[in-house]
């Protein structure tokens, strides 16, 4: 047995994981119940003063699931076996090196929060914006603006999953029915002021390849006063489309749902129209002219067909739009993180089942990765959790060959982080900050109940300001 084997044998395995969403999350709770004959001690690390990640700044806030979920991280952090550090930025209050003294192992976990590329002319327009910005910014994201530009009467989203349906929902919704949900006051005043009438989203393929789910599509005709608009041109199946439906009953309930939208043909005369568009592919967004130069106009697309499999080509009919924003909902990309190798194409940590490798494509001792930092931001939130199986099973098989931390000791990262004057928060500061949230949530109810008015119940109101969240947190 080597030096560092037997000196890891002595002690609790340290591992750090940086990242507190779902992926971080899952993975410590998958180490903490693994079976062995060793102990473990796991410090959880985020840049944001708080912890849950995608879950808190990444979905819309009118997901009832959501709570389901983030019910569950907070039974697995509210454990006691698991230590959460928040607001430590990697790379800028500690660095891999200052890690790797410390721990045994390390996780890479922190997702992937900026857009894919659209690459079209006019992308740079002012309009045109990425979904996740905007998602940051109705989630309470602290390191957004803490206004949004929402002067656009026709709006297109560029994009057929479910943060387009997210995004489409939310610019189509009366702000007064998010006030039951946790959206911060700027957010909600925002939207409240916003002259929208019409949403359009726009997907490259026909009904049967969407990628969004029935969930996600049903709740799209739950917004009051706010009509579907379907087009039957583009309700068009050929074989690899009929096979879908028959083989998977996900594609088969999206399309009967979308179907009989179409037949029935809603027409409320609601004030805002949410119109779905199939067989579109974004071709430019059009500049103005005149005072309208430098901003949206219009957006181009190339119609499309399906050629027989579920793929499609291109018509050579172009169609125009005119809108005056234009948001791009066509994916997520992972982020480039120091002192750790990135593969640009995919927007991940080079890897093999977790284990992070070196440019000649041998394994790191001691660093892994888990979530979409590790596959890619492909897939729902519950994939997260066999990335993280998969991850911990090889940190546990390499166990015995891990660098041992010269200073493994659990205070030791604490005085470091106060030396340096970073300030961190806690679980029980989140306790604090989750109960002033809540205490926000219950005055507001107070506040409204004297107008005559229904009563909103507001389970909550995010805090967005950085340095709000960390006083409170450490009060």
């Amino acid at each position: 047995m080597s030096n560092s084997a037997e000196a890891i044998t002595q002690r609790p395995l340290r591992v750090a994981i940086i990242g507190a969403g779902p992926a971080g999350v899952y993975a410590a709770d998958i180490l903490t119940k693994a079976e062995r004959d060793f102990e473990v001690s796991i410090d959880l690390f985020d840049r944001y003063p708080a912890p849950y990640g995608l879950i808190r700044y990444g979905v819309a806030p009118d997901h009832p699931r959501i709570k389901g979920i983030v019910n569950a991280l907070h039974k697995v952090l509210d454990r006691g076996d698991i230590r959460f550090l928040g607001n430590v930025d990697y790379g800028q209050d500690l660095t891999l090196s200052d890690f790797r003294h410390f721990y045994d192992a390390v996780i890479f976990a922190t997702g992937a929060i900026k857009d894919a590329a659209l690459n079209i002319p006019g992308v740079e327009l002012d309009g045109s914006y990425g979904a996740a910005e905007f998602v940051s910014w109705y989630d309470g994201h602290p390191d957004v603006p803490r206004e949004w530009p929402l002067d656009a009467k026709e709006i297109a989203v560029i994009g057929n999953g479910n943060v387009a349906l997210d995004v489409a929902r939310i610019l189509s919704k009366h702000a007064d029915d998010l006030l039951s949900t946790e959206i911060p006051d700027n957010v909600y005043q925002g939207l409240k002021g916003s002259p929208v009438t019409d949403v359009h989203i726009f997907g490259r393929r026909g009904p049967a390849q969407v990628k969004f789910t029935p969930l996600e599509l049903r709740e799209l005709s739950h917004s009051r006063d706010v009509d579907i608009v379907l087009y039957p041109e583009d309700f068009d199946f050929d074989e690899g489309s009929d096979e879908a439906i028959r083989t998977n009953n996900q594609t088969k309930t999206m399309v009967n749902t979308l179907t009989n939208w179409l037949v029935e043909e809603q027409d409320t005369g609601a004030s805002r129209r949410l119109h779905l568009h199939f067989l579109h592919t974004p071709l430019e967004i059009v500049e103005g002219t005149g005072d309208g130069a430098g901003h949206v106009a219009a957006i181009k697309f190339e119609r499309n067909e399906l050629d027989g499999t579920g793929n499609v080509r291109g018509t050579g009919e172009i169609v125009e739009y005119p809108v005056q924003a234009v948001y791009r909902a066509i994916g997520y990309f992972g982020s480039e993180l120091p002192e750790v190798g990135y593969d640009g194409r995919r927007g991940v940590i080079p890897n093999e089942g977790g284990r992070v490798i070196d440019e000649s494509g041998s394994p790191v001792p001691g660093i892994y990765a888990t979530g979409w930092i590790k596959r890619g931001p492909v897939g729902l939130i519950g994939h997260t959790k066999g990335d993280a199986l998969e991850t911990i099973g090889f940190l546990l098989e390499d166990r015995l060959d891990l660098p041992a931390a010269e200073e493994p000791d659990e205070d030791a990262i604490v005085k470091l982080l106060e030396e340096r004057g970073v300030a961190y928060t806690t679980w029980e500061g989140w306790l604090k900050l989750d109960a002033h949230e809540r205490e926000l949530g219950a005055s507001f109810v107070a506040e409204h109940n004297d107008d005559g008015a229904p009563a909103v119940e507001r389970e909550r109101v995010k805090v967005v300001p950085r340095e709000d969240m960390i006083k409170i947190s450490q009060h």
